[in-house]
């Protein structure tokens, strides 16, 4: 059985390389095909991933409030005795944090935060940059990975102590020649000495991945609250209290029934809309239900692909059946049977679906490689969308070989013959 498979098997390669220009031509269809299932779901993977990574980084156990603006009133609404915008408050507060922490059970930490932009100040630099005011517990909170030096302490937040932390892209724009540990920076008229270097990072992401988070806020400076709202004028003579709260839970299985709790807790004690809530592990099984469905629609698209080269492989191979009529002929006349004819046929649409497979798949991986290398995009190949390529391409020699191998078998010896 193996040796009349193998002579088989060396018949349809021997046929291919007769035809060499033709063999290959056919080929195209299934190598543009497959690297182009590949590509595409390498760049949906790196979208989902990159996605994925930015939603994690807010940390799946945790609710996350923000301060937002309310619309504003009419003028026709307006009393004379209205203060001026710039004195009217909103947002966050102290009282909602307390209230948070004290009432909803399964909250173990409620963890406020503050932002505004300013121009910090080295010997050799000066940039503007964004001051993230914040608590001790932030790099657990917020997933923020050491890079060198320490965080501020507790001790430091309650003393507001004149102390801060630097993102690596701030520290080498303000520090190019030298480490930034210990020296000092300026903000308004204030000193301030530089601790450490962190950087936004993810638990699953790896080195690569911190970078990639990184980007995305490149110039930051953490500093103490205490210190930032005795300090910075921004802060001092801010209209929010708290920009954020990041209300930390004692497990995922409870960010649902807490994020209600928050909600209703919220809206009792309030009498604008001034905050919105972000769920990050909604947001997850979102970007994962859409990116699956994004999956499918560019596998479709690219599938057409695949889909025209099999119609290619079976329109070359119904013309070689018309012009090898007289040798299936012969064949048959010497005691070949029907299955043998077919065997030989679906032999040839396999080799060049398989040989076009492995081709695409060196495309396919190549092609990632280059778009990452040219617009920055993460792409990532998974092993399935290659095994999986490859698996398509050889039914797709099977599936379209089939009729013009079950044609060659149907023919009359004599008829082959006599033409």
């Amino acid at each position: 059985m193996f040796l009349r498979f193998h002579r088989i098997l060396l018949l349809g390669v021997k046929n291919l390389f007769l035809h060499k220009v033709r063999s290959v031509l056919t080929m195209l269809g299934i190598v543009f095909g497959v690297g182009s299932v590949i590509a595409m779901l390498a760049v949906g993977e790196g979208a989902s991933q990159e996605a994925s990574r930015s939603i994690e980084s807010m940390g799946s156990a945790n609710i996350i409030l923000e301060s937002v603006e309310p619309p504003k009133k009419p003028e026709s609404a307006l009393s004379g005795q209205q203060l001026p915008l710039w004195r009217q408050q909103y947002g966050l507060t102290e009282g909602d944090r307390a209230r948070i922490a004290s009432t909803i059970p399964h909250v173990w930490r409620v963890h406020p935060e503050a932002e505004q932009t300013d121009e910090v100040t080295s010997p050799s630099a000066r940039v503007r940059a964004i001051l993230h005011a914040t608590r001790a517990e932030a790099p657990d909170v917020r997933n923020i990975r050491r890079v060198e030096g320490r965080f501020f302490t507790s001790l430091e937040h309650d003393r507001a102590a004149p102390v801060c932390v630097l993102s690596p892209s701030l520290a080498r724009k303000l520090f190019p020649f030298g480490g930034p540990l210990g020296k000092t920076i300026r903000i308004e008229a204030d000193y301030y000495t530089v601790l450490g270097v962190f950087r936004p990072g993810s638990d699953d992401g790896g080195e690569e991945a911190a970078e990639e988070t990184a980007a995305a806020r490149e110039d930051v400076v953490y500093l103490p609250l205490t210190t930032a709202r005795t300090r910075v004028s921004h802060f001092v003579y801010s209209r929010t209290e708290y920009d954020s709260l990041v209300v930390c839970t004692e497990g995922t299985e409870h960010v649902p029934g807490i994020g209600e709790a928050v909600e209703a807790l919220m809206d009792h004690s309030r009498k604008s809309r001034d905050y919105r809530t972000i769920i990050p592990l909604e947001l997850l099984a979102q970007a994962r239900q859409t990116q699956r469905l994004f999956n499918v629609i560019i596998g479709s698209i690219a599938a057409i692909s695949l889909l025209v080269g099999g119609i290619g492989i079976m329109n070359i191979m119904l013309a070689t059946v018309t012009e090898r009529t007289r040798e299936i002929g012969i064949r048959r006349a010497l005691g070949a049977k029907r299955s043998d004819i077919i065997s030989q046929f679906l032999v040839e649409t396999v080799v060049i679906s398989l040989v076009g497979g492995l081709f695409g798949v060196a495309m396919g991986l190549a092609i990632p490689g280059m778009i990452t290398a040219l617009t920055n995009l993460p792409t990532v190949v998974t092993p399935l969308s290659v095994g999986l390529s490859v698996v398509i391409s050889v039914l797709i020699g099977v599936l379209f070989g089939i009729y013009p191998a079950r044609r060659a078998a149907s023919l009359d010896p004599i008829d082959a013959l006599r033409q």
